[in-house]
Order: structure tokens, then C-alpha cells, then sequence
């Protein structure tokens, strides 16, 4: 079960795992354009169901993955996609823009987690997968409610993986970099190794099949992420103020 599964990163995923030869449960608000991806999966051989619903409601989701265990059977993966980043400086900081971004990216991701995890319990076996982001490590400019909302899946999904493992569950935090998506498109500032979606995707299902506990890439740029977070606090502001990627 995909959730965000109508474009981008989540409809990229849903056809690579396709071609894997998953069944895969689609999730996101627009039926038609579900429709479109169902076609897609199909002329690459694969099959998909699907779920039109809305992370930020719980019922929705339960109802979700209740209907695709019912129609194809017990789910097996869960990847917890769906999300929104929208940028703003914090001298026009927004209230319901922040409260908005925190449902969808991280009451979002909990919602779907909490559809599937009790049959994964009741089963002793499941995988959980969260698409966070290399803004989840520290903030960057322009972006408090993204870092803050993919710091808090990070955070979150990694509680789910010390209380779910011993029980069965892998729990897998995926953290890319910039990819070619709608979420990037139309964005001035330069981003750095920006990816291509195809190749992007075929990264991430290679993490999910082997059950990685986290995997953040491309590597270059994780790099440079992980130096930032043992940066003192003064150079590190002087070198993200320097290069807002996020614009």
C-alpha cells in the first residue's frame, strides 16, 4: 500500500515495485488520476487497486487498508509517501500553512501506519517504509515546517522500528536528496545532485526489498549533511544562509 501513489515519488515507486511483481494498493485523494497510474501498471505487466482517500483521516485510511486486504489480501508493505513542502521565509510565517503541512507529512504517515500495523502485529510480519528527507537532519531556510515535519516521521518511524521489530516488523526510513518531481518543479535555486525520478525509484525499492533500517542517499550530498550536523553552530549557519536550495 502506496500512499501519495498519484505522482511523483509515490507513482514512481508504484509501477518499479509493479514491475517487481507486487500487487500494489494506491493511495491518494484524486480517483481518475489513480485510474491513469492502474494503466500505467498494467501495460508494464503488473496489477494495482484503487483506494482514493485522504491521509489526514484516519477512518479514510483504515477503511483503505481494509478494503485491499479483503480484495487482495494481507498487506504486506506499507510506504508511507504522501506529503507536501511548500516553502515561506519565517519573517511571513504562516500558522495554518504550518499546521497543514504537519497533518499531511506527519499525522499523514501516522494515520497510515495506523491502518495496517495491528493485522502486521496480529501476522508477526510486515515492513513499514516512510519517505522523510534529507531536511529531516537540521533545518534549512525557508523550510521550518518541512525539516520539522520529515524530522518527526524520522523520529517517529524509528520509535515504530524498536517497539515493532521484535514482533516482526521492519521498519525502513527512506531519506533522499532532490529529485525531479512536482514537488521540485519551478523551484529557482540550484539543487544540488538532483536526481532523476526513474533512477531515484529504483534506488528506493532496492532499500525496501532489502529491508534497510534507513537509507539516505545520493551519498555525495548525505555526506555533506552528516558533516553538517557536527558543524559548530556558527558555521553552520553561515554555510546554510549561504545556499538556500529550497526556494
Amino acid at each position: 500500500m502506496i500512499t501519495g501513489a498519484s505522482s511523483g515519488i509515490g507513482r514512481g515507486l508504484a509501477v518499479e515495485l509493479a514491475r517487481h511483481g507486487a500487487t500494489i494498493g494506491l493511495v491518494a485523494r484524486r480517483a481518475e488520476v489513480l485510474e491513469e497510474v492502474i494503466r500505467e501498471i498494467q501495460s508494464a505487466g503488473g496489477n494495482a487497486v484503487a483506494l482514493p482517500g485522504d491521509v489526514q483521516d484516519a477512518a479514510s485510511m483504515l477503511s483503505a487498508a481494509d478494503k485491499l486486504s479483503v480484495d487482495v489480501g494481507p498487506i504486506d508493505i506499507l510506504i508511507a509517501n504522501a506529503g507536501i513542502g511548500p516553502t515561506r521565509d519565517a519573517a511571513k510565517i504562516d500558522a495554518a500553512e504550518i499546521a497543514n503541512v504537519i497533518n499531511v507529512n506527519v499525522i499523514g504517515a501516522a494515520n497510515s501506519a495506523a491502518a495496517v500495523v495491528p493485522a502486521m502485529v496480529k501476522r508477526g510480519s510486515g515492513q513499514l517504509v516512510i519517505i522523510s528527507s534529507l531536511a529531516a537532519y537540521r533545518g534549512l531556510p525557508k523550510s521550518a515546517a518541512y525539516c520539522a515535519s520529515k524530522a518527526a516521521v524520522s523520529a517517529f518511524f524509528e520509535s515504530l522500528r524498536l517497539d515493532l521489530g521484535p514482533k516482526g516488523i521492519d521498519v525502513t526510513i527512506i531519506h533522499p536528496g532532490f529529485i525531479k518531481t512536482p514537488l521540485t518543479a519551478g523551484r529557482d535555486a540550484q539543487m544540488p545532485f538532483l536526481m532523476e525520478l526513474d533512477a531515484a525509484v529504483r534506488k528506493m525499492a532496492w532499500a525496501i526489498e532489502k529491508r534497510r533500517k534507513r537509507y539516505s542517499f545520493p551519498w555525495q550530498l548525505a555526506t555533506i549533511v552528516r558533516a553538517g550536523m557536527i558543524m559548530p553552530i556558527w558555521m553552520y549557519d553561515q554555510i546554510a544562509r549561504a545556499n538556500s536550495f529550497r526556494e
